[in-house]
């Protein structure tokens, strides 16, 4: 099963520097100085980010798919937002740290904490799918790009059973012109469990 959710069905957090549709795609702009971030080590609390939420029903896993193109800047970031409140949540995608892309996430739960490591070379230039699937008290974060099989990237502790929202985001901490292409948002199967793979399109 794939459902796929229209870009109209969601709402922006922040409104972002610009969006637009094209050709089914989702292209927008960040405004320089957005961000997640709660307290941990740096002190700020950063909640103008730009992440574009629907209604989720954790029965079922949300993917979030966007070209890995154009990231440059200290920071800048996009994936998929998870959203219980503003002081719950969790962001996972690619980041830029040091001049190199990484993979990993933000767990939020008053406190901020962030895990990443550097992303393979040959994902740069390709469409990159974040997934997330809650399994009992925990959400089980994947990604893959288009042509390779899903990695684990996060399991972190999600027990919120209602009030949840979550969709495609990105921000642009230090970037003047931080662009990213969505290429889908879908509603999918849950995963089985942590072993086992969810299906990959096509295969």
């Amino acid at each position: 099963m794939t459902q796929l959710i229209s870009w109209q069905k969601g709402s922006w957090t922040t409104n972002p520097k610009s969006y637009r549709e094209s050709e089914g795609h989702l292209v927008v702009e960040a405004l320089k100085g957005s961000d997640y971030w709660q307290k941990t080590m740096y002190g700020f609390q950063h909640d103008n980010g730009h992440a574009l939420l629907t209604p989720w029903d954790t029965g079922l896993a949300m993917e979030v798919t966007f070209m890995f193109e154009g990231f440059n800047e200290l920071y800048d970031q996009a994936g998929i937002m998870l959203w219980h409140s503003p002081t719950q949540w969790i962001k996972a995608g690619i980041e830029m740290s040091d001049g190199i892309p990484h993979i990993g996430a933000v767990v939020t739960n008053e406190f901020s904490d962030w895990s990443l490591f550097p992303l393979p070379a040959n994902w740069s230039g390709k469409e990159v799918t974040i997934r997330a699937s809650v399994y009992e008290d925990a959400v089980i974060i994947r990604a893959r790009h288009q042509a390779s099989g899903w990695q684990t990237i996060r399991v972190a502790r999600f027990p919120y059973t209602e009030a949840n929202h979550a969709g495609p985001f990105l921000c642009a901490p230090t970037s003047e012109s931080f662009k990213v292409t969505f290429t889908k948002w879908v509603l999918n199967d849950p995963d089985k469990d942590i072993h086992t793979d969810p299906p990959v399109p096509g295969n």
